[in-house]
């Protein structure tokens, strides 16, 4: 070996000695800049903490669902020394045995599969054999943690690979602190772009460059007392088999996810927290944003006032240089994506208690735009008369975003929907809210459109989850109170499993509704949507706007009652219940909803159906140009057939669908067809439906065409259920006996009208091939409707 290669050997040594930056912590490393690696020193090993991965840079689609601020799951993890080996080992806490007997903890412990995540080769050891050891954690930083590759295959967007040569530790996010230490990396995936999605919010589509963050945490000490789950608290549940548990007892505990919150004076009606829950908003949301969304979270404090506590919830700006990922803070982000999307609130937490350690809520910031643009349609204030004329329409949507805020913070501290609260006065921000628009006099009036405070539900679900008993009282028989308490003073909760579905049949259980009557409220919907539809036109847009910008800001107005049908359509075949548990005080029976309200029901869905209801007025029709230059249409436009032009029928045809689908769904069929109050309900109902779109007369050749829209739409449904072979039997052959006895009754020839007749005559053919059975006849594709939840757009 030559003098000159040692010299440069011993001057490398030296500079990479010089550039190490040592971080001391929970975990202790060193990042050397010379060669971009980080070493690990590990002082325990088979020693417990908690690994997280999120996503501290987004790729900015809602559509791809990869956003700045998104968490991973979070898991209990442990180094396990092997030999030369560091083995990274997940612990599998969803088997467990609860138990003093180490034997029966280790029988539990080998019956179940554990997860090595990771192997370090040990790089150097300090002492002893036990003693302190040393680990490259450089690739274990630089993989996919986040998936990044698979969400982009599975979305469509091309086939990528990790690239490390363009990947590197980022050191302005990679520190230690006493009881976490946090690490990010600069990625690289590397790929050919397939989609249309990853290509709009790429500067180069083939290469995506995003943050990946690694945070190691301490576990929380054993003070923590996990509290029960009961299915009228109103939480999301943590879940475990507890093979310890005597066999007269259920083998799966529950408890409920929740942060620590501790009174100074337990003793005391009112105490302030030993450490209060202390929520930071970003500090790159934009005024008067931040104001509202910290206005609406602080609205906490008020249940938290209800449970005994004072001052126990506060939300503050993030201080300057904090790290929204660092697990020390629970945080609100504003979030940017291309296209509208969901907000949503999650959370790290103790996979062994359902201790919450970090509240993390994500914001789209497209969103307050579509309120904004759901009053304008409505109000259509661009006449001069205003000095302001967007003050009152942003008035609505700030109102929205504290209202959002409230509602998201409300999942990163534990709870649940609660899709029955806007039946009930508005009991829970934990609710999906429509704006309550009024329009009694001349003018919308939008001054109670949405909430102002936290519900009297959220404060009985933060008096079951957060009180602080005194010492010596018993916390379960405290907590059943707590829960009778709740039901004796009315209060209802049904959650996502049974509202989302769009066969659902609980008739509170709805997203975006309002009012206690269903029914009254499509109703009251449709005068609104009546009166601005007349007002919609030339000042519903600014000075600057191009014309065509009219049919995305139509959408909303003409669609406003899209959820209410929804909430409507859970009346027919729907049963009344709620999640009892015995020895409380709700009744346990299944109630099935009166054959008069189902036929309110009916009637009420039916208008929406109605050619008077469907047809634009002409004026909005002659107002709407093919997309100007420069401002092409959009997934946020009415579908068209006409090319260029505007399509009137695809929009009669977009809420025609809808209804439809409500109205026909085959799991309310099925349960019409066993209905134990009347014989052939099944049959009358669809009877109904038959008579309203065929024999209903109408008034001019444009309600012709669009009554002709309804049939078409309505024989394909029944059409669908004919040749459903996994449903109700009895709803297929029903269906069939609606088709022969349309074509029989309704489809003879027209003379002296050519459309009449070559409409009834394709009709009747369509049948004839659905009814024939010998070969597959090509259903029409469904009509795509522009997007509608979450309002402000469809955890």
């Amino acid at each position: 070996m030559n003098i000159k290669y040692l010299l440069a050997l011993l001057i490398s040594s030296v500079v990479s000695t010089l550039s190490a930056q040592k971080q001391s912590g929970f975990f202790d490393f060193e990042y050397i800049d010379a060669t971009g690696k980080v070493i690990l020193k590990v002082n325990e090993f088979d020693k417990e903490f908690l690994y997280v991965n999120s996503l501290a840079t987004g790729i900015g689609s809602n559509d791809i669902g990869l956003d700045r601020g998104q968490l991973g799951d979070e898991k209990v993890v442990k180094f396990v020394k092997a030999g030369n080996k560091l083995l990274l080992t997940q612990v599998n806490y969803d088997y467990r045995a609860v138990s003093d007997n180490a034997l029966e903890r280790e029988a539990v412990k080998q019956a179940f599969a554990e997860s090595v995540l990771w192997g370090f080769p040990i790089a150097a050891k300090k002492t002893g054999s036990n003693g302190p050891v040393e680990i490259d954690l450089t690739d274990f930083l630089l993989r996919d943690a986040h998936g990044i590759s698979k969400r982009l295959k599975s979305r469509k967007q091309g086939t990528y690979k990790l690239d490390k040569s363009r990947s590197a530790v980022y050191q302005d996010r990679t520190k230690s602190f006493p009881d976490n230490t946090e690490f990010e990396a600069t990625t690289t995936f590397v790929g050919e772009a397939k989609g249309d999605y990853i290509r709009s919010v790429t500067p180069t589509s083939d290469v995506v460059t995003v943050r990946q963050h690694h945070s190691f945490v301490r576990l929380p000490d054993d003070n923590y007392v996990p509290r029960v789950f009961h299915p009228f608290s109103g939480y999301n549940m943590l879940k475990y088999a507890d093979y310890a548990t005597p066999i007269d007892q259920p083998l799966e505990k529950r408890f409920i996810y929740r942060h620590r919150l501790e009174k100074k004076n337990p003793n005391a009606e009112v105490s302030e927290p030993i450490e209060p829950i202390i929520y930071y908003i970003d500090a790159g949301c934009p005024e008067p944003i931040k104001s509202a969304l910290m206005e609406g979270g602080a609205w906490w404090n008020q249940a938290f006032e209800a449970a005994g506590y004072k001052d126990a919830f506060q939300v503050k700006e993030l201080p300057a240089r904090a790290d929204p990922m660092d697990v020390r803070y629970n945080m609100i982000q504003w979030v940017h994506r291309s296209t509208r999307g969901w907000s949503y609130g999650a959370s790290v937490s103790d996979p062994r208690t359902g201790e919450i350690i970090k509240g993390h809520v994500s914001l789209g910031s497209l969103r307050v735009r579509q309120d904004f643009m759901i009053a304008q349609g409505i109000l259509s204030p661009f006449d001069g008369s205003l000095d302001d004329p967007t003050s009152p329409l942003m008035e609505l949507a700030l109102a929205r975003l504290r209202q959002l805020s409230a509602h998201e913070i409300g999942h990163t501290i534990g709870l649940a929907h609660n899709f029955a609260a806007s039946t009930d006065g508005r009991a829970s921000v934990m609710d999906y809210p429509h704006p309550v628009i009024k329009w009694e006099g001349a003018e919308p009036d939008f001054s109670d459109a949405y909430d102002t405070k936290i519900g009297d539900w959220d404060k009985r679900t933060i008096i079951y989850g957060y009180s602080d008993f005194a010492d010596g009282v018993d916390e379960e028989m405290e907590l059943k109170k707590i829960i009778n308490e709740s039901q004796q003073q009315g209060f209802k909760f049904i959650s996502d499993s049974d509202a989302r579905p769009m066969g659902s049949l609980h008739p509170y259980a709805h997203l975006w509704d309002n009012g206690t009557d269903p029914v009254a409220e499509l109703n009251r919907l449709i005068t609104v949507r009546k009166k601005a539809l007349q007002r919609f036109g030339e000042n519903t847009i600014p000075k600057g706007t191009p014309y065509s910008e009219l049919e995305k800001v139509l959408v909303p107005v003409y669609l406003m009652h899209r959820y209410q049908v929804d909430a409507v359509s859970k009346l027919i075949g729907g049963m009344e219940y709620n999640f009892a548990v015995k020895g409380d005080n709700l009744n346990p029976k299944v109630r099935p909803i009166s054959d008069e309200v189902q036929m309110q029901a009916t009637e009420a869905l039916l208008s929406t159906l109605d050619p008077n209801f469907l047809q634009l007025p002409k004026e909005i029709i002659e107002m709407i140009p093919p997309a100007a230059f420069g401002y092409p249409r959009s997934r946020e436009s009415f579908p068209s057939q006409t090319g260029l032009g505007f399509d009137r029928f695809a929009v009669a045809n977009t809420n025609i669908q809808q209804t439809l689908q409500f109205m026909l769904q085959h799991q309310r069929l099925s349960r019409l067809s066993q209905s134990m109050t009347t014989e052939n309900v099944l049959n009358d109902y669809l009877y109904k439906i038959t008579q309203n779109v065929f024999a209903t007369a109408t008034k001019n050749n444009e309600q012709l065409k669009i009554r002709s829209l309804v049939q078409n739409q309505y024989i394909n449904h029944l059409s669908a259920l004919t040749a459903n072979k996994n449903i109700d039997q009895q709803v297929s052959a029903m269906a069939r006996y609606q088709l022969n006895l349309i074509k029989r009754n309704y489809l003879s020839s027209s003379a002296g009208n050519p459309y009449l007749a070559g409409h009834k005559e394709y009709l009747s053919h369509f049948i004839d091939e659905v009814l024939d059975g010998h070969h597959k006849v090509d259903m029409p594709k469904e009509i795509k409707l522009p997007p509608g939840s979450p309002i402000g757009c469809e955890h």
